[in-house]
């Protein structure tokens, strides 16, 4: 019998590698600490919990590289992706889940497995007869790990805040004031085009909120008040801060919404989103925040349609760390100072849910084909698990004339693709482009997974 693989972390990351190893017949332990020690934003000892938004964001193949890598994940039998699947609620276009059902989903199928053994215990440095082992405690990796990492690596590990949003009882929301619809009335599978609860802001409601943001009361981290946030989840009074009409050009954007209680068009609008499948709970929309537990309640209930909500949770802020990953990791995502480990998920710098089990998926099926003694063979830089691992091993890597460019954390995006050699004009180059990079990308998906089977990477 092969010697198992060690998996420490059950996010989502670890969740799919796991999922992969066993997957290809090789045995593997799945180490978690939780129950046992938990973290400053876990709830429950369930795998794969998720514990920021509900979202997978946009599922449009074609036109959007999140969804592109949603195609890539589902057509090489990503765990991830049937879970959320199976567990989707109304979002428009984007793909969102019962939060509370993924997971127990993820976890019973994990639990199922023969091959994967479940360990609930903190591993705070793997043992040296461990030779091959994959490390996906995310970005809440704890400190003695954390500080056996720093001590192997020689560096530090780079940190950036990242923000939770609020999540309502939809039966406290009023619906004579809120409405039901999608930006440009998108719907995706069992949604009907009116899949966010919209409420509307005039002019003088947006700025006295603006005031009310500026003016409150935050959680301060005196000895984190020098890390970066990632700008991907910056709170809302972060963004406040760097502008009065920030908001209203980002999660509060009016466009592609018609208000049916009034003519007029709304000045800015908070949207809420499905968060589980009985649709009971609603999330607040890009409202990540550090205000004070009291001040969100006195804040967000001021917003039109919001004066009676029940909070079923309020917003927090906790620390992430990742890793300088293009210095620390080679190609195939192993730590150059000892090639028995292997990182996964978000501690390499990628960023997202999707990214985050991609990259799992990745380390997954390297992992198992080194112990099958089978050739590893990169997914093409032109696909979107291609273009991600490249930035995470060194695609960010040209100069600019500051010299190097720092490693930041990173969402796919069609940016990190190798060019077309076509060029494209008129008025939709953009979509054209991008519809052309999602075509290439599936065609070289598919002749990755064809021309060799016997590397691990058949679907």
């Amino acid at each position: 019998m092969k010697t198992p693989v060690q998996v420490i972390g059950g996010g989502l990351a670890g969740s799919e590698a796991a999922w992969q190893i066993a997957a290809r017949g090789v045995p593997v332990v799945l180490h978690e600490m939780r129950p046992r020690q938990s973290t400053a934003a876990h709830r429950t000892e369930r795998l794969a919990e998720l514990v920021c938004s509900n979202s997978f964001r946009a599922d449009d193949s074609e036109t959007n590289a999140v969804g592109l890598l949603h195609y890539e994940m589902r057509r090489l039998g990503s765990l991830i992706l049937r879970a959320a699947d199976a567990n989707q609620v109304p979002a428009g276009g984007a793909l969102a889940v019962d939060r509370d059902g993924f997971a127990q989903a993820v976890t019973e199928a994990i639990e199922r497995n023969p091959l994967i053994e479940i360990r609930r215990e903190e591993i705070v440095s793997p043992p040296a007869d461990w030779d091959s082992v994959i490390i996906a405690t995310g970005p809440l990796t704890s400190p003695v790990l954390a500080d056996h990492i720093r001590a192997l690596t020689g560096a530090d590990a780079l940190a950036f805040f990242d923000a939770i949003a609020p999540i309502v009882h939809r039966d406290g929301v009023d619906m004579s004031v809120a409405w039901l619809q999608s930006r440009y009335d998108k719907s995706g599978p069992g949604g009907s085009g009116a899949d966010y609860i919209n409420c509307p802001m005039n002019r003088s409601q947006y700025g006295g909120f603006i005031d009310a943001l500026l003016a409150a009361e935050k959680v301060e981290f005196h000895e984190w008040e020098k890390t970066p946030y990632f700008d991907g989840c910056l709170p809302i009074e972060v963004m406040a801060e760097r502008g009065r009409e920030t908001l209203r050009y980002g999660p509060m954007k009016p466009v592609g919404l018609t208000d049916p209680h009034r003519p007029e068009k709304p000045h800015a609008v908070v949207q809420l989103r499905q968060d589980n499948k009985h649709g009971t709970l609603f999330n607040m929309v890009g409202f990540q925040t550090k205000l004070r537990h009291g001040e969100q309640v006195r804040i967000f209930r001021t917003i039109p349609g919001l004066h009676e909500v029940e909070f079923a949770r309020l917003g927090g802020l906790h620390r992430n760390t990742y890793l300088d990953a293009p210095k620390l990791l080679d190609a195939t995502l192993r730590l150059k100072a000892d090639l028995r480990l292997r990182f996964a998920g978000q501690i390499t710098g990628c960023e997202g849910y999707v990214e985050s089990a991609g990259i799992g998926l990745l380390t997954g099926r390297f992992a198992a084909a080194e112990r099958r003694g089978e050739a590893l063979l990169m997914p093409p830089p032109t696909t979107a698990l291609g273009a991600l691992l490249a930035h995470i091993t060194g695609g960010h890597l040209a100069t600019i004339d500051a010299g190097p460019r720092s490693y930041q954390p990173m969402n796919v995006n069609f940016g990190l693709f190798p060019p077309l050699a076509e060029t494209f004009r008129g008025a939709d180059r953009g979509l054209v482009r991008k519809r052309a990079l999602s075509f290439r990308a599936k065609a070289d998906l598919e002749a990755w997974i064809a021309c060799a089977p016997a590397a691990g990477i058949a679907a």
